[in-house]
């Protein structure tokens, strides 16, 4: 029986149920620790949003929630642990890097610059990934990648091919970031062509494309396509949820249930100071929590004719494919 790694350690993939497939309980932009002045970390607050949060999607049936936060930002094993502690759900953590444009990129570019810096990334992955984060014995069970708009730099590729060594050994999961709609495709490509299981990828982010040729190019490479900005619409050129929901509803009539997941890429406590954002944004982003998908979005999809069996498998079968 496959075994995936939580924050409080194996467990069977058919054990993970209904499971939302990208979610930030924190989640900081490099350069958030140099403004420990202004945005000093507040451990108990980022602890009590957690325990909230996980009792919020544990009310709509919720067992398992995977938190692909990029090791430079903010990740956190042990406050997942503690948040897993106390109410019971399920977290998956990753083990990754950012894209170039909103990544650490400084480190390992000085290093790609003295050695092999490829080779550095993957013994990374694959310490984490069997022995644990640091210190602390938390393994993660997911890879998170990432890449820039309209292109996978040499950065981004040096993570995408360590990544694929790293899968190839321990048969760990990729999940990904897609910036702006662009690349999924080529993201799919790429690590197949380095050896990556396609049953084992999910091209994250897809629902920033509304071009439904965009998503076949994707699917037609046998990885499964996440819709997980639910509640995101506006913002850097992001479509509407009505925009997404209708790629959605088609890509179900045409037969890909088994292959999409679904969540919304929240942050639920942002580190650094408090964000001050203008009343426009606030307006855009009021749905941007943790259950607009069962509030809002799963009534009109089935208002729309999508079946329960339909949301089961995008929700429950196709996360345990994935780790089986």
């Amino acid at each position: 029986m496959t075994m995936v790694n939580t924050v409080l350690g194996p467990i069977t993939a058919d054990r993970l149920g209904k499971t939302l497939i990208h979610e930030h309980f924190q989640f900081g932009y490099p350069g958030f620790a140099g403004d420990c002045t202004l945005g000093k970390p507040d451990r108990e607050q980022a602890l009590q949003v957690g325990i909230e949060v996980a009792k919020r999607v544990m009310a709509h049936g919720v067992k398992t929630v995977v938190d692909p936060t990029p090791n430079e930002c903010g990740r956190d094993p042990v406050l997942l642990k503690e948040i897993a502690e106390r109410t019971g759900l399920q977290i998956v953590c990753a083990t990754g890097y950012y894209y170039e444009g909103e990544g650490a990129t400084a480190y390992f570019k000085f290093r790609a610059g003295l050695g092999d810096a490829e080779s550095e990334i993957y013994d990374m992955f694959m310490k984490e990934i069997t022995e644990g984060i640091g210190e602390t014995g938390i393994k993660p069970g997911v890879i998170k990648l990432a890449s820039s708009k309209d292109c996978i730099t040499d950065y981004e590729r040096m993570f995408f091919k360590a990544a694929a060594r790293a899968h190839k050994e321990t048969g760990i999961p990729i999940l990904t970031h897609t910036q702006e709609g662009t690349m999924g495709p080529e993201q799919a490509a790429l690590l197949l062509a380095e050896g990556v299981d396609p049953a084992k990828i999910v091209i994250g982010h897809m629902c920033g494309n509304t071009d439904a040729a965009y998503h076949l190019r994707t699917l037609q490479q046998g990885v499964s396509i996440a819709f997980d900005r639910f509640g995101i619409q506006g913002l850097v050129g992001a479509p509407t949820d009505e925009a997404r929901t209708t790629v959605l509803i088609g890509l179900l009539g045409m037969g890909f249930e088994d292959r999409l997941m679904l969540s919304h890429d929240t942050v639920n406590v942002w580190l650094g100071r408090p964000l001050a954002m203008p009343a426009t944004v606030e307006r855009l982003l009021s749905n941007w929590h943790v259950t607009h998908l069962f509030d809002n979005v799963i009534p009109v999809l089935q208002k729309a004719g999508i079946r329960e069996e339909q949301l089961d498998r995008m929700f429950v079968e196709n996360p345990r494919r994935l780790f089986s």
